[in-house]
């Protein structure tokens, strides 16, 4: 069973999860619109840019994170400003940090999810005298379900499996900002493997049945129902 500090580690992990995914989409869905019907030469930069949590090392992001929200940041400066206090150290800085960190695992999926969706079909509707916001919200969003639903799983099993940078700005506070990821490296500095074994354990199995769902979900409709002779 389960200690009461390592329960409040895992509810601290789905709420994260779940508030740093809801933002992801409402950030990422018009991010990734644009990146696939802009014809912008600065196209590939903010493409770069979206995908740079892949390649750089996770503490990397945490440090600069911290520089640009501590009390001599710009974003520090300006939450203090406006009376909300400092975000490193709390639960909306590892939302801030997660949504950063786990951006293109969102934005990608639906890029590729638009760039599939025919441009006659977005014709038609224009000629239709559908609006460009009505084309998006009628037309490309439900043709962009996969990607959804691709973009939600992964949002949300990456930023639960995420352990640099939340550690780097939560730091380690019991029932703030100590997660599964920290809580399973704490057991394994005390020794005490019994203990990250079962928290280990149950994130492999979570990350398991995430994937095999994801790829039966996203298996063509004729593969899902063919039969066998």
């Amino acid at each position: 069973m389960l200690s009461p500090a390592e329960w409040s580690a895992v509810r601290l992990t789905a709420e994260l999860a779940g508030v740093s995914t809801l933002l992801l989409l409402a950030l990422g869905t018009p991010l990734a619109w644009w990146l696939a019907r802009t014809r912008s030469p600065a196209k590939p930069v903010w493409a770069a840019l979206v995908a740079m949590p892949l390649v750089l090392p996770p503490t990397v992001i945490g440090f600069y994170l911290l520089l640009l929200m501590g009390p001599g940041g710009p974003v520090g400066q300006l939450t203090q400003a406006l009376g909300l206090g400092r975000l490193p150290f709390t639960f909306a800085g590892l939302v801030v940090a997660s949504v950063i960190y786990s951006l293109p695992f969102v934005v990608q999926p639906l890029q590729q999810a638009f760039e599939a969706i025919p441009e006659r079909t977005l014709e038609a509707a224009a000629t239709l005298r559908a609006g460009p916001l009505d084309r998006f919200v009628t037309v490309a969003v439900p043709l962009a379900r996969p990607g959804f639903v691709t973009a939600s799983v992964l949002g949300f099993a990456h930023t639960i499996g995420e352990f640099g940078v939340v550690l780097m700005i939560g730091g380690n506070i019991p029932d703030k900002t100590r997660v599964l990821s920290v809580a399973i490296y704490d057991h394994v500095e005390a020794t005490e493997f019994a203990q990250a074994h079962r928290l280990a354990a149950g994130m492999v199995a979570f990350a398991l049945v995430v994937l095999v769902s994801l790829y039966v979900v996203n298996r063509p409709r004729h593969a899902r129902e063919a039969r066998p002779a």
